[in-house]
């Protein structure tokens, strides 16, 4: 059998999420189905980290074994041909050796946009989360930094979460400005469930001046996520990119240069 690895997109405004669940549209079905047609074969993808309905992506990485003799530029053609618009594979590869999308990962980065103005848009209604009280950015990058390092995020997890541990490496936080926009760029090993959007809600409470900038070392310290605040909505929340081990060949998203050292011990 061949290992594929696939780049994937999508707009998860439609979806359920990215994991199959019966009677609703989810994205693993729908790119599941897309590549069985090519293959000619049932086939049954990995990937490297699930996200909740409402959740985009600008590239979740995914891999299949199939016996499918298949060219990359095949299963990128084909596969996007049966593919609905809010879905696209964006790059083909074969995999290296004993790649795994999920376990093979050394860091995950997500992107929270915030559109912070009175009103909302009538165009990004689902690609960003609105809050129209003023956020001072500083603060909130100030406040994320307690965040940074290994910690135990139980304050930001979801109370459902399944995960083991809820023990957690995060490599960096930052937030910033872009105009009308406040973004929350976050890298970590991985993630816990509602992880990322917990601590959005966290940060942006801070932002409006509703905490203080010592919030989250309180919460870490604490380990009750009944005092961690509101979930952010997922709208404004998206899997940036995916970290792997240089020798398997996948390209990295630029923001990964701020891994630190610790972080970069695998490749």
């Amino acid at each position: 059998m061949a290992r594929i690895v696939l780049g994937i997109e999508y707009d998860g405004s439609a979806f359920c999420g990215w994991q199959w669940q019966p009677q609703r549209r989810s994205v693993q079905a729908e790119l599941e189905q897309a590549l069985s047609k090519v293959a000619d074969a049932p086939v049954t993808v990995i990937c490297a980290g699930r996200t909740d309905a409402g959740v985009h992506a600008f590239e979740q990485v995914v891999h299949f074994d199939t016996n499918a003799e298949r060219t990359p530029h095949a299963w990128l053609m084909g596969g996007n041909t049966h593919l609905s618009d809010d879905v696209r594979i964006i790059w083909v590869k074969p995999a290296v050796a004993d790649f795994h999308a999920r376990y093979s990962a050394i860091a995950r980065f997500y992107r929270y946009i915030i559109l912070n103005r009175p009103m909302k848009s009538a165009l990004r209604r689902q690609q960003v989360t609105w809050c129209y009280n003023p956020l001072d950015a500083e603060k909130m990058h100030q406040a994320a930094q307690y965040l940074i390092g290994d910690h135990d995020f139980t304050s930001f997890r979801a109370q459902g979460c399944q995960s083991k541990s809820p023990c957690r490496i995060m490599h960096f936080i930052d937030v910033y400005r872009q105009r009308d926009q406040v973004i929350i760029d976050i890298s970590a090993n991985a993630f816990l469930h509602h992880m990322v959007r917990n601590i959005a809600g966290v940060l942006m409470a801070i932002g409006m001046g509703r905490q203080s900038v010592e919030w989250p070392r309180q919460l870490l310290d604490i380990r009750a996520r009944e005092q961690g605040g509101v979930t952010a909505p997922p709208f404004g929340l998206y899997l940036g990119g995916v970290c792997y081990p240089e020798r398997y060949g996948i390209v990295r998203h630029p923001v990964f240069d701020k891994l630190p050292a610790d972080a970069r011990r695998f490749d």
